[in-house]
């Protein structure tokens, strides 16, 4: 399994930009499809964006076109860059590996991030 911690959250303005990470600790990290989480208040944890152990990328239709998820296999490091963001982005973001549920032992802490003027 994979144990991560999630940083580079932030409050930042509509239409700014932020780069997330998600530092992993698995020993086969490249073997590992991984993802980019987010959970609004009162709303259910959300898969916005993946990206498999190759290299292809898959994103929800909110954030298409405006984040970008990428990995560093050497550094066992997962980012999402998110620009033009939204107030409806804001949202606590978490990384797992794709199709985990809530129940998945390994959440790390996430990252907050705001948007709002």
């Amino acid at each position: 399994q994979v144990q991560v911690v999630e940083s580079g959250g932030g409050l930042v303005q509509p239409g700014g930009s932020l780069r997330l990470s998600c530092a992993a600790s698995a020993i086969f990290f490249s073997s590992y499809n991984m993802g980019w989480y987010r959970q609004a208040p009162e709303k259910q944890r959300e898969l916005v964006a993946a990206i498999s152990s190759g290299g292809s990328t898959n994103y929800a239709d909110s954030v298409k076109g405006r984040f970008t998820i990428s990995r560093d296999n050497a550094k066992k490091t997962v980012y999402l860059q998110m620009n033009s963001l939204r107030p409806d982005d804001t949202a606590v973001y978490y990384c797992a590996p794709p199709g985990v549920t809530a129940d998945y032992a390994y959440w790390g802490q996430g990252t907050q991030v705001t948007v709002s003027s």
